[in-house]
């Protein structure tokens, strides 16, 4: 049966833009307004507070992975209080190696690798909703051996460095999605895959897209009722039943426009459309544009 979290994570298309260390030493402070992208961080030492507009404050320590799917607004800084007559903690200083937050004299509480990754899909504005807004991911055997060697190689100077970082990130990113698949996650795919009953219904719709699902037929594969699957569905995943099935259907269609997979009839046919028409009428609802437009833009 067909992997949900595989299939986004092929869709979506991921790679790292950029990466860097940065230390912090006694009261320091970083504040980001982003774009919108994929933003990571993994403590290679020390401890650090993330906080994410509209989410309660984190605190990190060595060894955990934070991915923030869609950051817009953070703030990064050191756990304890600022004492009395101590630096500015918004100072930023360009070191040997990495950039210093805090003081550039004292040495460092704190490194981290800080980056950002890049989603080459057009089906990332579908997509990314589906994930959890903050990944935090502690304790992770295999998440951590991932960890070591990413922080190992983003400090030694050899050759073809950046390539094997990269793909080492690349990695990392859909380890800690696996990781994350628990009941207490936050709402999206991974909290729904963590509950069993949740999980056979996602993995039907990513297998069977263009089968006739109804939320009725749905729970009765989830051996609950109607309502109840609704409710559980709703409350784990964000999203509904049928909201989820035609995000997956729309990112699946856009894939196949991209690539050229078959006529608006063959797309309409796989994705469980009863006409060419009926198929533009939802894509256009969706997307803004009508499919026969959308793959024109993407030639």
């Amino acid at each position: 049966m067909t992997d949900p979290v595989s299939d986004i994570v092929n869709l979506l298309q991921p790679s790292a833009l950029r990466s860097k260390i940065a230390s912090g030493a006694g009261a320091w402070r970083v504040r980001r307004q982003e774009s919108g992208g994929p933003f990571y961080c993994v403590l290679m030492e020390g401890t650090a507070r993330l906080a994410v507009d509209g989410r309660a404050p984190v605190d990190l320590k060595t060894g955990d992975f934070v991915l923030v799917p869609a950051a817009f607004g953070f703030t990064m800084s050191s756990t304890g209080p600022a004492a009395a007559g101590e630096n500015d903690p918004d100072v930023v200083t360009l070191l040997p190696g990495e950039t210093r937050h805090g003081d550039p004299d004292a040495p460092a509480d704190v490194r981290m690798l800080i980056g950002h990754f890049s989603f080459g899909s057009p089906d990332a504005d579908l997509l990314v909703p589906l994930l959890p807004d903050v990944v935090h991911v502690r304790g992770d055997r295999r998440l951590s051996m991932i960890v070591e060697l990413v922080t190992e190689e983003a400090r030694a100077e050899r050759p073809a460095r950046e390539v094997v970082l990269e793909r080492l990130l690349e990695v990392m990113l859909i380890e800690a999605l696996r990781s994350s698949s628990r009941p207490e996650a936050a709402p999206g795919l991974l909290r729904g895959l963590a509950d069993t009953r949740l999980s056979e219904a996602l993995h039907l719709m990513h297998a069977e897209p263009g089968r006739s699902w109804t939320v009725a037929a749905l729970a009765r594969e989830a051996a609950l009722s109607r309502s109840a699957f609704f409710d559980r569905f709703t409350r784990a995943v964000g999203v509904t039943p049928m909201d989820y099935l035609l995000s997956w259907r729309m990112a699946l269609a856009k894939t196949f426009l991209t690539r050229g997979e078959g006529a608006l009839t063959d797309i309409a046919e796989r994705l469980g459309y009863s006409s060419a028409s009926a198929f533009s009428v939802a894509f256009t609802r969706r997307v803004g544009v009508p499919p026969s437009v959308y793959a024109r833009r993407i030639e």
